[in-house]
């Protein structure tokens, strides 16, 4: 036990050197290279998903995009406990105090568990009405509910396993969360065909493969996390702790915030492509979809950032904290503008890849247009957010994160269709994008000339956590 604890204080000593003194570009990329890469293949399994279905029909599609906005909310559950522990656990280890490193990530781990419970058996209790209200039509309904039933039972081991992804990525383990996120995803390629397919399950199969996998995930996770992890999870630490939970709930609910307004600004775009029928329905579903591989490759630049970040803010390394921010917007707005200008060219075959319903082609053609135009701006408001989450400005991140999936896009959604048709469904996202981009620049202004001074962020202003 001795020999185990030592080493771990060697890992723990090497990964700060790395994190606070080792080359800044190398680190980023390092750690950015695994995230993007489990980014890209989760999203290529939601593609792949969106292709199977695709095959079983229209209404199919249209149910998988419907089930799609609560996916969301039990992800932000995970999410909103794993960022939470994980980034105030960097900047614990930025400022070499491991016990309150552990109590953050034992709390976080098991507290998701608990929560994710509670909302997946509310959620099978009232599935009938949840299809509805989620934007189901007569012929949908039935498909999302034997879609979403398999997902409901395994939610707390899904969510459980956002916050071990979390916590290795912001201990500078991106390899070991790469392998434990891939590794469930490309093993849902696989099986999904089977599932839906070769046992003739349909909609039950899609949704069984996926709820299998996710739980791949969870044990590849849990294990490369024992083994790696300096920062150990024992349930011996779970307990009530005002000041953890503080921490948690205040490093984490930007998080939940932008999720789960993501979730409602997808149900609402689902309603207003309603009156359009289950092809408008499905092409925004597809175009979506689409969107997320972009959106993975600029996470997974973010992802690289989060925990150098973290851990130079509690070493209180300023300097490079702003220097790691202006790098990775630069290299974004690069990757991203030359996949908007990809996307816009080639719009017609990357949809027909999915859907050929020429009803589809037809709207989800533009609707890809539109979204591409805005594409390399989201880097500065979602690499903000990172930032500003992370420094523990919670209303600020929660506030511009939930602009540009919520606060703007709804009522976007909600007012230009009766003026502009569907054009007014397609044009939403980017005008938010827009919106949401003006509100952040501010914000971003404030917080880089404070650290150019050396102010620091509000974690200064809380000592109680030095005090184990």
């Amino acid at each position: 036990m001795a020999r185990k604890t030592a080493s771990r204080a060697d890992d723990a000593d090497a990964r700060f050197y790395e994190m606070t003194q080792a080359p800044l570009g190398r680190t980023i990329v390092r750690l950015a290279v695994p995230s993007t890469v489990a980014n890209i293949v989760t999203v290529t399994y939601n593609l792949t998903d969106t292709f199977y279905v695709g095959c079983v029909g229209t209404a199919a599609v249209a149910a998988a995009g419907v089930v799609m906005p609560l996916t969301v909310i039990l992800k932000s559950i995970g999410l909103m406990f794993g960022m939470g522990s994980a980034n105030r656990m960097s900047v614990a280890l930025g400022k070499k105090n491991q016990d309150f490193a552990e109590r953050l990530a034992s709390n976080g781990f098991f507290t998701t568990l608990f929560v994710a419970a509670i909302i997946a058996a509310v959620a099978i209790c009232l599935r009938d009405p949840l299809a509805v209200v989620l934007g189901s039509t007569r012929t949908i309904a039935p498909l999302a509910i034997a879609y979403m039933l398999p997902l409901l039972i395994v939610a707390p081991l899904n969510c459980a396993t956002y916050v071990l992804n979390a916590l290795l990525r912001f201990q500078g383990l991106a390899k070991e969360s790469m392998i434990g996120l891939a590794s469930g995803a490309i093993s849902n390629i696989g099986l999904e065909p089977v599932f839906i397919f070769a046992l003739h399950w349909g909609m039950v199969g899609a949704g069984s493969a996926t709820a299998v996998c996710q739980v791949i995930s969870f044990c590849l996770l849990l294990g490369l996390y024992r083994r790696h992890s300096v920062v150990p999870i024992r349930l011996s630490r779970y307990r009530l702790d005002s000041e953890v939970f503080h921490q948690i709930i205040a490093g984490g609910l930007p998080s939940l915030l932008r999720n789960w307004m993501r979730a409602l600004g997808m149900d609402v775009l689902d309603l207003a492509a309603n009156p359009y029928g289950d092809a408008a329905i499905a092409a925004m579903t597809i175009v979506n979809r689409i969107v997320t591989v972009s959106n993975s490759i600029r996470g997974g630049f973010g992802q690289g950032y989060q925990p150098v970040c973290g851990y130079n803010y509690g070493a209180k390394n300023y300097k490079r904290v702003t220097k790691g921010y202006w790098l990775v917007i630069r290299a974004s707005f690069v990757v991203l503008g030359a996949i908007a200008i990809a996307q816009s060219i080639w719009a017609a075959p990357i949809v027909r890849a999915f859907q050929s319903n020429p009803a589809v082609v037809a709207y989800g053609v533009p609707a890809l247009r539109w979204q591409s135009l805005t594409l390399p701006f989201t880097t500065v408001i979602v690499t903000f957010n990172m930032l500003s989450q992370t420094l523990g400005y919670t209303f600020i991140s929660s506030f511009v994160g939930s602009g540009r999936r919520g606060i703007f896009l709804i009522p976007i959604l909600l007012i230009l269709p009766h003026f502009l048709g569907f054009t007014g469904v397609m044009v939403a996202q980017p005008l938010a994008d827009i919106l949401a981009l003006l509100l952040a620049l501010p914000y971003q202004s404030y917080i880089l000339r404070r650290l150019d001074k050396g102010l620091g962020g509000k974690l200064e202003r809380k000592p109680k956590e030095n005090h184990g």
